[in-house]
C-alpha cells in the first residue's frame, strides 16, 4: 500500500506544484489505483508515473470546487484509449454525475465502459463501501461547498500458519497442512488430535489511510482519523493564520497537526500547499507542524509513500 501525490499546491497550477490529486496504490492488495481528487492536468502527472490508467478502478471526490475535479474529463476519456475497458466507480458529492456527462456529451467523448456513480448526500457519515479487503468511510468536513472526507480501512490479514511449531510437533507437510490453515481440527494417522485454530499466529491488523481534503479545523477529521497510519491534511496556511484559514474555509498546517494529534494517528503529511509557501517556507511549514505532531512531513508533487505495517 502506497500514497502516492500527483499535485499537491492550492486553487491554481504552479511551477512546482500541480492542483489536488493523489493515487492510492493497491497493486500489490487488490491490484488496483483508487484516486482522490482529480485536479487539472492529473493525466500529464500520471505520465510522469508507473500509474497505468486502465488500473484506476475507483475515484472519490472531497468536492466539486474546479482544482480538485477539472482533470476528470480528460484522464476518463484517455482510460478508454489506454486499455481501460472495466467499469469505473465515481463517489462524491452531489453534482459530480451532472459535470462528468455534460463534459463528455459536449465535447463528444465516448467511453469504452461504464462509469458508475455514487453521489453522497451532504448529510453522509458512515459506510459508503465494502470489499473483500477494504471499507472506505465518508464523513462531512467544513468548507464552503459540501466537501467530504475519507477513511480508508484495510481488512485484517488472517495469521499465518506457525510451520516451525508444526515441524516441532513432528506434524508432515502436506494437504493437512492446508487443511490446519482454515483452522479446522485434524485427526493424524498416529492418533493425535490437532486444533487448526492454535497453528494459526495473531492475525495482521489492516491498515488505515485518512484523507482530509479542504476543511476548517473539524471534529469530523478526528473521527475520520482515529489510529490512521497515515493522515493527509491539506495545510493552506501557516502558523499564525488561523483568521485567514476560518475566512477561506482552510485549515493551517498547526491545526492539521492538533488533529492528527488528538485523533492519535501515526503519522501526517500536509498537503494542498499555497503557492506562497515555496522552498525554504514550506520546509518552515513543516517544521512548525513538528513542534505539535513530531512525525509530520509536508508533500511535494510525485511523493511516494510506503504505509507500513502495524507492529503486533
Amino acid at each position: 500500500m502506497q500514497i502516492e501525490f500527483l499535485g499537491t499546491g492550492a486553487g491554481s497550477p504552479g511551477k512546482f506544484r500541480n492542483v489536488s490529486s493523489l493515487a492510492l496504490r493497491l497493486l500489490d492488495e487488490i491490484n488496483s489505483v483508487w484516486l482522490f481528487d482529480v485536479g487539472e492536468g492529473t493525466q500529464h502527472q500520471i505520465l510522469r508515473s508507473t500509474i497505468r490508467p486502465r488500473k484506476i478502478e475507483k475515484i472519490f471526490i472531497s468536492h466539486l470546487h474546479g482544482d480538485h475535479i477539472f482533470g476528470l474529463p480528460g484522464l476518463l476519456s484517455s482510460r478508454s484509449f489506454q486499455g481501460g475497458n472495466t467499469p469505473l466507480d465515481i463517489y462524491g458529492p452531489k453534482g459530480i454525475k451532472e459535470y462528468v456527462n455534460v463534459s463528455l456529451k459536449i465535447s463528444e467523448s465516448r467511453l469504452s465502459y461504464k462509469i458508475n456513480y455514487h453521489e453522497l448526500p451532504k448529510d453522509t457519515d458512515g459506510k459508503i463501501f465494502e470489499g473483500k479487503k477494504f471499507t472506505v468511510f465518508a464523513a462531512p468536513l467544513d468548507h464552503r461547498i459540501t466537501s467530504f472526507g475519507y477513511r480508508v480501512v484495510e481488512h485484517d490479514h488472517p495469521g499465518e500458519l506457525m510451520v516451525d511449531k508444526l515441524t516441532e510437533l513432528h506434524i508432515p507437510s502436506g494437504p493437512v497442512y492446508g487443511k490446519l490453515k482454515m483452522g479446522q481440527i485434524v485427526k493424524l494417522e498416529d492418533g493425535r488430535v490437532i486444533d487448526g485454530k492454535e497453528m494459526i499466529g495473531q492475525a495482521q491488523p489492516g491498515r488505515i489511510v485518512t484523507i482530509i481534503g479542504d476543511t476548517r479545523k473539524t471534529e469530523n477529521a478526528v473521527r475520520l482519523a482515529q489510529h490512521a497510519d497515515a493522515l493527509v491534511h491539506e495545510s493552506t496556511f501557516g502558523k499564525g493564520e488561523n483568521k485567514l484559514a476560518k475566512s477561506y474555509y482552510h485549515s493551517t498546517n498547526m491545526q492539521a497537526a492538533q488533529i492528527a494529534k488528538q485523533a492519535g494517528a501515526k503519522m501526517l503529511l500536509l498537503n494542498h500547499i499555497s503557492a506562497r509557501y515555496t522552498g525554504k517556507m514550506a520546509h518552515e511549514l513543516e517544521k512548525q507542524a513538528q513542534t505539535v505532531f513530531p512525525n509530520t512531513k509536508v508533500v511535494k508533487d510525485f511523493d511516494v509513500v510506503e504505509i507500513p505495517f502495524k507492529k503486533n
